[in-house]
């Protein structure tokens, strides 16, 4: 078991802090560096009375109608680390660690709930709602890396975005605690951020961390501290602060440079972990301008170009960045799981690690690359 979970990032910027009556929304995703991430699309669907969906590890009761949604996830799992769907709702993931132990029984992943709050939430408060929903009755639980030697557990945390609000969702097992966000600039990461302001919260949060005696009910209820280990419930100042410095000028651009930002720690490449992927969506509050999301599909943003994503009638799939399908034959799907490891790069990856190897090995011709890819990619920003 890892003693911490990754250190990823999760933003978003409201009016008056972002510009031109836009919602900002940004997550890097940490994980262990060899992991493949793939964006796919799934469109809107109805489903049979009584069906099913599998997710990474168990099955669950499948809903009427699902929304379209775009997703960018580790390419082994069912579920996605970030996303979006067609009504504008973006859905983030962060892996915590908390007093209470993680399952390793084998449940719905932190990564499951966020496409499930996706496919069936057409608000961010309607996503949140599904993510509980689900966590009271499935539980979460099972093992977050594609590791057979050994089993890396962590509980949830959620940044749940649309036009209009956002909620920051923190669990441990099955209980939860959400605050709400209309204003400001907001920064979630890998350790618990809710204090005394909650929205909303599990009917027995309270009294279960009275039973376990962690708070005697005299104090003000402090999620943070109550679920922490030790002291470590801090703020993601840095990443917030890298934000902050840009007054009332947040844009997409903005958020790209502080996902690119290697010195203050968002754009993470350790010997453990690395930003394997990132999204930028920006949402419009005027409901009849479309929603943009731009993702990476490939590791270490400073390196990687983000490329625009919207919702039309009929999207066309882009093969270049989905993985090779093993179907039953995947090793991550037979028990004993993840006894190999199976080649998932994708066409996209494969020609990022040929331009990464340009960049380190040909100076010269490595910057002229990278400044064309930029300048494809500004020109992007400009005309979304």
């Amino acid at each position: 078991r890892m003693a911490a979970a990754p250190p990823s990032y999760c933003f978003v910027a409201f009016p008056p802090c972002s510009k031109d009556g836009l919602v900002v929304f940004g997550k890097n995703s940490a994980r262990p560096r060899d992991e493949v991430q793939e964006v796919v699309y799934f469109a809107a669907a109805t489903h049979d009375p009584g069906s099913k969906v599998e997710c990474t590890y168990i099955e669950i009761e499948q809903v009427p109608k699902t929304h379209a949604v775009v997703l960018s996830r580790p390419s082994w799992l069912w579920g996605a680390e970030m996303g979006a769907n067609e009504h504008g709702v973006c859905v983030a993931n962060e892996a915590v660690v908390t007093r209470e132990p993680a399952s390793e029984s084998e449940a719905l992943l932190g990564m499951d709930l966020v496409r499930l709050g996706l496919e069936r939430g057409a608000t961010a408060k309607e996503a949140l709602d599904v993510i509980v929903a689900l966590l009271e009755e499935h539980g979460q639980g099972g093992n977050y890396y594609e590791d057979g030697s050994s089993c890396h557990t962590f509980q949830s945390a959620f940044l749940i975005v649309d036009r209009n609000e956002a909620w920051i969702l923190e669990t441990s097992g099955k209980y939860w605690a959400a605050e709400k966000i209309t204003e400001g600039v907001k920064c979630i990461c890998n350790q618990l951020s809710l204090t005394t302001k909650i929205d909303a919260e599990h009917p027995e949060l309270r009294n279960y961390v009275k039973s376990q005696g962690w708070w005697n009910g005299d104090s003000d209820f402090n999620f943070s501290e109550v679920f922490s280990l030790a002291d470590d419930h801090l703020a993601c100042s840095s990443g917030r602060e890298s934000l902050e410095k840009q007054g009332g000028d947040v844009s997409a651009q903005a958020m790209i440079d502080v996902l690119r930002d290697k010195d203050s720690g968002v754009c993470v490449d350790s010997e453990s972990f690395l930003t394997t992927a990132s999204i930028v969506s920006v949402l419009p509050q005027d409901p009849s301008f479309p929603c943009i999301h731009y993702f990476t599909g490939t590791p270490d943003p400073s390196r990687s170009i983000f490329k625009p994503f919207i919702f039309v009638d009929d999207v066309k799939l882009v093969p270049k960045v989905q993985s090779p399908s093993f179907g039953n034959d995947d090793p991550a799907k037979k028990i004993p799981r993840f006894q190999e490891k199976p080649d998932r790069r994708h066409e996209l990856y494969k020609a990022h690690e040929w331009a990464r190897s340009l960049l380190e090995n040909d100076q010269d011709k490595g910057q002229k690359l990278m400044r064309i890819m930029l300048d494809l990619e500004k020109q992007g920003l400009e005309a979304m």
